[in-house]
Protein backbone atom coordinates (compact mmCIF):
# COMPACT_ATOMS: atom_id res chain seq x y z
CA UNK A 1 0.00 0.00 0.00
CA UNK A 2 2.85 2.39 0.81
CA UNK A 3 4.52 1.71 -2.49
CA UNK A 4 1.32 2.43 -4.40
CA UNK A 5 0.94 5.77 -2.54
CA UNK A 6 4.50 6.84 -3.33
CA UNK A 7 4.13 5.72 -6.94
CA UNK A 8 0.93 7.81 -7.34
CA UNK A 9 2.56 10.77 -5.63
CA UNK A 10 5.61 10.54 -7.92
CA UNK A 11 3.47 10.32 -11.05
CA UNK A 12 1.35 13.29 -9.93
CA UNK A 13 4.40 15.42 -9.17
CA UNK A 14 6.00 14.42 -12.48
CA UNK A 15 2.90 15.41 -14.46
CA UNK A 16 2.56 18.74 -12.65
CA UNK A 17 6.25 19.51 -13.17
CA UNK A 18 6.05 18.69 -16.88
CA UNK A 19 3.01 20.93 -17.30
CA UNK A 20 4.77 23.86 -15.64
CA UNK A 21 7.89 23.34 -17.74
CA UNK A 22 5.90 23.10 -20.99
CA UNK A 23 3.96 26.31 -20.15
CA UNK A 24 7.21 28.14 -19.42
CA UNK A 25 8.74 26.85 -22.68
CA UNK A 26 5.62 27.87 -24.60
CA UNK A 27 6.00 31.44 -23.35
CA UNK A 28 9.50 31.56 -24.83
CA UNK A 29 8.38 30.63 -28.36
CA UNK A 30 7.91 33.43 -30.90
CA UNK A 31 4.13 33.10 -30.65
CA UNK A 32 4.27 33.24 -26.85
CA UNK A 33 6.51 36.31 -26.91
CA UNK A 34 4.26 38.01 -29.46
CA UNK A 35 1.23 37.24 -27.34
CA UNK A 36 2.93 38.69 -24.26
CA UNK A 37 3.93 41.84 -26.15
CA UNK A 38 0.42 42.22 -27.58
CA UNK A 39 -1.12 41.88 -24.14
CA UNK A 40 1.37 44.39 -22.72
CA UNK A 41 0.59 46.92 -25.44
CA UNK A 42 -3.12 46.43 -24.88
CA UNK A 43 -2.66 47.07 -21.17
CA UNK A 44 -0.64 50.23 -21.90
CA UNK A 45 -3.29 51.49 -24.33
CA UNK A 46 -6.00 50.93 -21.71
CA UNK A 47 -3.96 52.75 -19.07
CA UNK A 48 -3.32 55.70 -21.40
CA UNK A 49 -7.02 55.89 -22.24
CA UNK A 50 -7.98 55.89 -18.57
CA UNK A 51 -5.35 58.55 -17.84
CA UNK A 52 -6.73 60.73 -20.65
CA UNK A 53 -10.27 60.35 -19.31
CA UNK A 54 -9.08 61.31 -15.83
CA UNK A 55 -7.25 64.36 -17.20
CA UNK A 56 -10.32 65.48 -19.17
CA UNK A 57 -12.56 65.08 -16.12
CA UNK A 58 -10.16 67.02 -13.89
CA UNK A 59 -9.75 69.69 -16.57
CA UNK A 60 -13.51 70.15 -16.86
CA UNK A 61 -13.87 70.35 -13.10
CA UNK A 62 -11.07 72.90 -12.80
CA UNK A 63 -12.49 74.95 -15.68
CA UNK A 64 -15.87 75.04 -13.93
CA UNK A 65 -14.16 76.20 -10.72
CA UNK A 66 -12.28 78.93 -12.58
CA UNK A 67 -15.40 80.08 -14.44
CA UNK A 68 -17.32 80.28 -11.18
CA UNK A 69 -14.58 82.16 -9.36
CA UNK A 70 -14.02 84.66 -12.19
CA UNK A 71 -17.68 85.13 -13.02
CA UNK A 72 -17.35 83.84 -16.58
CA UNK A 73 -20.22 81.41 -16.24
CA UNK A 74 -22.71 83.69 -18.00
CA UNK A 75 -23.67 85.83 -15.02
CA UNK A 76 -21.74 88.91 -16.13
CA UNK A 77 -24.31 89.98 -18.72
CA UNK A 78 -27.15 89.73 -16.22
CA UNK A 79 -25.96 92.43 -13.82
CA UNK A 80 -26.23 96.03 -14.99
CA UNK A 81 -23.03 98.05 -14.62
CA UNK A 82 -23.13 100.97 -12.22
CA UNK A 83 -22.74 104.40 -13.82
CA UNK A 84 -19.21 105.65 -13.51
CA UNK A 85 -17.72 102.20 -12.96
CA UNK A 86 -14.78 101.16 -15.18
CA UNK A 87 -16.92 98.75 -17.19
CA UNK A 88 -19.81 101.14 -17.87
CA UNK A 89 -20.27 103.08 -21.08
CA UNK A 90 -20.73 106.83 -21.06
CA UNK A 91 -24.20 108.13 -21.80
CA UNK A 92 -24.72 109.08 -25.47
CA UNK A 93 -24.60 112.80 -26.19
CA UNK A 94 -27.72 114.39 -27.48
CA UNK A 95 -27.56 116.29 -30.73
CA UNK A 96 -27.74 120.07 -30.22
Amino acid sequence: MKRLFWLALGITLGVLTMRKISRAAEKLTPQGVASSIGQGLSDIADAVGEFGADVRAAMSEREAQLRESTGLDGQLGQRPAKPGSPGSRPAPREAQ
